[in-house]
């Protein structure tokens, strides 16, 4: 810890705490509940990381998105991607202009600072393909033209379960560009009564923008700041490599579960997530704690499971708890 003031960071760390409630404030306007899904739309605005989240339809994914944007002055744009979406309509295209000969560039919606994504996975693949270059570069190709993309750049998507009608899985390499995964579930009981009262009440109440693109870049720079001890660090690289070489971890019954473990990204992004979970926690520095919190989301979508693994009915979820129950905890 030498040469790392953790108290300094910590008191920086508390002063950005008020600006975070009044967001969560704003956000509460809209959306009852869904703790975790808030937490981790946070994570993503403080890191940088792009978001997927994965439910059924009608549990306030697209409201909660919305409602982020909402409550930062930055530029929005909503796609909502449909079988019939061109890569063309989400990054741009060329126009022929037939007085002088000559082309012009028409930017497409992906030139803004939070994009959501909506039901991503009902775009085929070629639409799918255009994004990549946009969520890992921060750039976008238009004919011969790179165009650089704003900055902040963060891609907030939603998709429907891939057992429903006129979805497509999204390719591997797109999904590993998504510093997160979250499954959204259902309310209780109580929290829907909720909703339904706000449904049905006349009144509505905007939403503010409160946070500016610069406080973004510097809540950004103070997350990667946050102290994290090397031993921390070990247990992160243990975790991913656990889902590499499960045998390696005395954890043999997973060996023929899993077809292909976590990639290097995985690593970064559970960092950076542990990094910002402290952030959040108010903390200026990062506990095994915080890396067991976030390391499902982080790593669910990036296992990928053998057909025997599908036969058994294993999830990723499960075989990530096994993981985090098995690694010793530093």
């Amino acid at each position: 810890m030498s040469g790392i003031d953790v108290q300094a960071i910590k008191a920086e760390v508390v002063k950005c705490h008020d600006t975070l409630e009044l967001i969560k404030l704003e956000i509460r306007k809209v959306l009852i509940g869904q703790d975790e899904l808030l937490s981790r739309l946070l994570m993503a605005l403080l890191t940088g990381g792009h978001v997927l989240l994965e439910g059924v339809p009608g549990l306030a994914k697209t409201t909660a998105i919305k409602a982020l944007a909402g409550s930062v002055q930055c530029k929005f744009q909503r796609i909502q991607f449909t079988p019939d979406l061109l890569p063309a309509d989400l990054i741009g295209t060329l126009i022929y202009n037939p007085r002088d000969g000559n082309f012009t560039t028409k930017k497409g919606p992906i030139f803004a600072n939070l994009i959501l994504a909506d039901e991503i996975n009902r775009a085929p693949s070629k639409v799918q393909s255009a994004l990549l270059e946009a969520m890992q570069e921060h750039q976008v190709t238009i004919g011969e033209q790179t165009f650089p993309l704003d900055d902040p750049f963060l891609v907030l998507a939603t998709q429907n379960p891939i057992e429903q009608e006129g979805t497509y899985p999204l390719p591997e390499a797109q999904v590993d560009r998504f510093m997160l995964k979250v499954i959204v579930g259902y309310p209780k009981k109580t929290e829907e009564r909720q909703v339904v009262e706000l449904a049905l009440s006349e009144s509505t109440r905007p939403i503010n923008a409160v946070l500016t693109p610069a406080d973004i870049k510097q809540m950004r720079s103070l997350v990667k700041r946050i102290y994290m001890d090397d031993k921390v660090k070990d247990y992160v690289l243990e975790l991913v490599t656990a889902t590499r070489d499960p045998a390696a971890y005395k954890l043999e019954a997973l060996k023929n579960l899993i077809e292909y473990g976590a990639s290097p990204r995985a690593s970064i992004y559970l960092c950076l997530a542990a990094q910002a979970s402290a952030f959040l926690n108010g903390r200026g520095f990062v506990t095994p704690q915080d890396v067991k919190d976030v390391a499902c989301d982080v790593l669910r979508h990036r296992v990928i499971l053998s057909y025997e693994a599908e036969a058994e009915e294993k999830t990723p979820e499960m075989v990530v708890k096994q993981i985090l129950d098995s690694v010793p905890v530093p």
